[in-house]
């Protein structure tokens, strides 16, 4: 299985200082990454869902640092790489979508003449070999009239398209992993699937491994093979996708399944978690969920729960499941 592992991060903790103190916003992320898999990070807003992703491509804004832990790539650590092997693997082996396109989008060039610069940089082609290399990655991602996509300015595109070029700049590269933070918020629903559907095929056909950063358990219940619940800056859940969402274990868990609407519930009111995601200046002691939990227990007031593994790769941390940790 270790064999399988494209990413690996691991006992990740990110602060950022500010003038009202230390924001711990990631503490103690673990997760991986196969290959040729899609694997969810989801949870609420301010989870470290995406500084998590910034991370790993050494882009986490000042005064964020990374404190604590690794983020292995093919096994070598990307914390110790220097700025100018960054270069090459950003962008180059692993790329990043972004919720907004158009702000990831030059608007004074257009989108052909950037994909092309950015194809050249990193693969060192002639610019006839890197034109015809961004036309067939235009085709593959499904843009329609690519020739013309090509020389037109990113204002010119709808939200969809810039999209669906955004994806083409990633694997133009040969980008081995994307990391897609929330790649389809900002799109309607009819341009989503679609975008969510061009995911599942570039995973099927060209093998691309996908991080896919998201909060909606719906779109990680139709893409994701695995999924990590987040919470606090942590995992509090890991697994395949239906083990997580159809046999969930922890507390939170629970609670984000029972807040979505459903028919059955038709005229009731929705439920909710209680309270609100703890303020990052002022970590509870303990399991950062205690005080919501309707489970609790009181070593969870004081001690922090470790991920374990119930076996068949499904990881929780919480107290309720210690004596069930596989031998």
């Amino acid at each position: 299985m270790m064999d399988d592992i494209l990413l690996s991060v691991e006992d990740l903790h990110i602060e950022f200082q500010t003038y009202a103190g230390t924001v711990h916003a990631v503490n103690g992320m673990t997760f991986d990454v196969r290959r040729g898999e899609i694997f969810g990070l989801v949870g609420e807003s301010g989870c470290g869902k995406s500084v998590t992703g910034l991370a790993i491509l050494r882009m986490v804004p000042e005064p964020g640092v990374i404190t604590q832990g690794t983020i292995r790539f093919h096994g070598e650590n990307l914390l110790e790489k220097s700025d100018e092997q960054m270069r090459t693997i950003r962008g180059g082996k692993i790329a990043m979508i972004f919720q907004d396109p158009s702000a990831s989008l030059n608007p004074l060039f257009t989108v052909g003449n950037q994909v092309v610069r950015v194809i050249r940089q990193h693969l060192h082609l002639g610019k006839k070999e890197a034109l015809e290399r961004a036309l067939a990655m235009f085709e593959a991602v499904g843009l329609p009239e690519p020739k013309r996509i090509f020389h037109a300015y990113p204002h010119e595109l709808s939200g969809g398209l810039q999209q669906r070029a955004m994806i083409a700049f990633a694997l133009s590269t040969g980008a081995e992993l994307l990391v897609a933070d929330e790649p389809t918020t900002a799109l309607d629903v009819t341009i989503q699937s679609q975008i969510l559907e061009l995911l599942i095929d570039l995973r099927d056909s060209q093998g691309v491994s996908i991080l896919l950063i998201t909060h909606n358990l719906g779109v990680v219940a139709e893409t994701c093979d695995r999924v990590g619940v987040a919470y606090a800056g942590s995992i509090v859940e890991a697994g395949a996708t239906d083990d997580v969402l159809f046999d969930m274990k922890h507390p939170y868990t629970h609670g984000l399944l029972a807040a979505i609407p459903h028919p059955s519930r038709r005229g009731q009111p929705l439920q909710a978690i209680e309270g609100s995601v703890p303020n990052g200046l002022a970590l509870p002691p303990g399991c950062p969920f205690h005080p919501r939990c309707p489970k609790a227990l009181p070593i969870c007031q004081t001690q922090p729960p470790a991920l374990i593994s119930l076996g068949a790769g499904h990881f929780v941390a919480c107290h309720l499941y210690a004596g069930q940790k596989e031998s």
